[in-house]
């Protein structure tokens, strides 16, 4: 069973947030480096160095955490996805960044849980159509707990509410990743009592006509985003088969 470093960050603004997953990558993926580089020399007959470890020495991580009102756009996004011009950005306090994950446009804010796991996925499997299918999983179960019906629409990343009921489809947690020699970063966004007018200024996930909605609306209360995390951090256990340890551990 894997261990994975668990951190709620709170509330945290997105480039403090990008760039600590950056630099947990960065270990990971240096880690990894130095390992290969190991096996290489062995391989050729050199003499290791034998100060450092042969094994790649990486860590797992799962952060959790809320976005002041921001929208992101993919390496593989379409700018023009965005309805709001920068001055009107400006005057809303939205911020706005391309980035270096999957996926097209999308908003992060208030109520909303923004999940990034930082895992090494050779100790899991090297298969990110199963890592995002795993990832849905959790979020699928996190939902039922609630008596939410979360389910996969075919063709599209994410989880969704009525995705085969014509002009019912409705988001409710976006994904997008990025795995750089097999360690992953960004993660999803559960709606939880998140502000749904923010997605007006956008084409969510460069999808027109489909609707975004949130666990409050589909209840028609808030059941927090407290409870939610906590029911989120034991069924990512259960689907990544892990234990989640606190960062203090």
């Amino acid at each position: 069973m894997q261990e994975v470093i668990f951190e709620d960050l709170g509330t945290r603004a997105y480039k403090d947030a990008w760039n600590y997953q950056e630099e947990l990558l960065k270990k990971n993926v240096d880690s990894k480096m130095r390992a290969k580089s190991q096996l290489s020399g062995i391989a050729s007959g050199l003499q290791p160095d034998l100060t450092l470890p042969i094994n790649a020495d990486t860590h797992h991580h799962l952060l959790l955490c809320e976005h002041p009102p921001v929208y992101t756009l993919g390496k593989s996004g379409h700018p023009e996805n965005v309805l709001i011009s920068e001055a009107g950005l400006k005057k809303k306090g939205i911020e706005y960044y391309q980035t270096n994950r999957g996926g097209d446009i999308t908003f992060h804010g208030p109520g909303q849980i923004v999940g990034y796991p930082i895992l090494d996925l050779e100790k899991f499997y090297t298969d990110i159509g199963r890592y995002l299918r795993n990832l849905e999983e959790v979020i699928i179960l996190t939902l039922q707990h609630f008596g939410i019906k979360g389910e996969r629409s075919p063709g599209e990343t994410g989880v969704w509410i009525d995705p085969t009921v014509k002009g019912r489809e409705r988001k409710i947690c976006a994904m997008g990743v990025r795995c750089s020699r097999w360690v992953t970063m960004h993660g999803f966004a559960l709606n939880v009592n998140t502000r749904l007018d923010y997605f007006n200024y956008i084409v969510p996930c460069g999808i027109a006509n489909k609707q975004v909605t949130s666990m409050e609306k589909e209840l028609g209360n808030n059941p927090g985003v407290p409870l939610v995390k906590a029911t989120l951090k034991s069924c990512f256990e259960e689907v990544f088969a892990c234990r989640l340890l606190n960062e203090c551990n």
